[in-house]
């Protein structure tokens, strides 16, 4: 099975080429612009120069099976377009595109190609966030903070806060019937945002502050008198009277703790199983950050 691997920067080098380059049967091909990453990464993971690539009509000539899109998000409608136009399944890391309208026409060209469009969600697949399906979940509770960086209002939640509006999109236990919006932003900047969903007996809060003092990220899920907590995907609190603590063991790997394996499996099995898969329920994630995103500019422009 032959696969791409676009771009290799932190997230590809850290959490999606451990990954691929373990799995049997699979000949992985590398693409990125610049020659001494595209080396220096090779050499690392032992991958012979034949199938290193600079440019992506290079990458494309050799009949991919699949591709692994992790390249600036300024340029994922692009690569994306060129590879569901040559009919190669392809999983883009979030978010599609920062347009919407750019996000919606890939959505459509892959169904229109029948080619598998699947996007990096992968904290659908993280242990201790789908295990939370099965608690309670009349209140959901997810922060996912930083420590000095806020940022431009659509590069911050297209590129971060997503994760947190997909989250809790696939934690919710009913459809929503209220959306509610609140933001800081000074000079441009956008500081934090808290997003409030709600519906018949839920509700579900996800907030980001840029500017907390802390990078972390803790998940709270509760209802019928109990709750669980997750903390940076790793440890798990039960409550129901004394808590009860579960630490990831010693030598789970963190792609595994972060779902990241899970995801890139689940992708591949599908690719050879010749099942296509859609990502028209990504596209509904990207059109609540959309609103998110005018939402936050509407407020700071009042």
């Amino acid at each position: 099975m032959k696969v791409g691997c676009i771009g290799l920067g932190d997230i590809a080098r850290k959490a999606y080429l451990p990954v691929l380059t373990t799995l049997p049967g699979v000949e992985l091909h590398l693409q990125t612009r610049t020659p001494a990453t595209l080396t220096r990464t090779a050499e690392v993971h032992h991958i012979p120069a034949a199938r290193c690539h600079t440019d992506l009509d290079s990458l494309l000539a050799q009949g991919l099976d699949a591709a692994f899109v992790h390249a600036p998000t300024a340029v994922h409608a692009e690569i994306v377009t060129r590879l569901l136009e040559a009919g190669v399944p392809t999983y883009v890391d979030k978010p599609i595109a920062y347009d919407l309208a750019d996000s919606e026409r890939i959505v459509r060209l892959a169904e229109e190609r029948g080619v598998s469009l699947s996007v990096g969600f992968n904290r659908r697949f993280a242990p201790g966030y789908a295990q939370c399906l099965e608690h309670p979940r009349e209140l959901i509770l997810l922060q996912k903070n930083r420590v000095g960086l806020p940022e431009e209002p659509r590069t911050f939640v297209l590129d971060d806060f997503i994760h947190v509006v997909d989250t809790l999109r696939f934690l919710l236990p009913g459809p929503v019937e209220h959306t509610d919006v609140r933001a800081r932003v000074r000079d441009g900047l956008l500081h934090h945002v808290v997003l409030q969903l709600s519906g018949d007996g839920f509700t579900a809060i996800g907030v980001m502050n840029r500017l907390s003092g802390s990078t972390e990220e803790i998940l709270e899920v509760s209802g019928q008198d109990t709750k669980r907590a997750v903390h940076d995907l790793a440890t798990i609190i039960d409550h129901k009277g004394q808590p009860s603590v579960r630490r990831r063991g010693d030598w789970v790997p963190v792609a595994r703790q972060r779902g990241v394996e899970q995801c890139v499996l689940a992708f591949l099995d599908a690719v050879r199983a010749g099942k296509t898969l859609s990502a028209r329920d990504a596209l509904l994630t990207h059109e609540l950050c959309e609103r998110v995103v005018r939402e936050v500019l509407d407020q700071s422009a009042a």
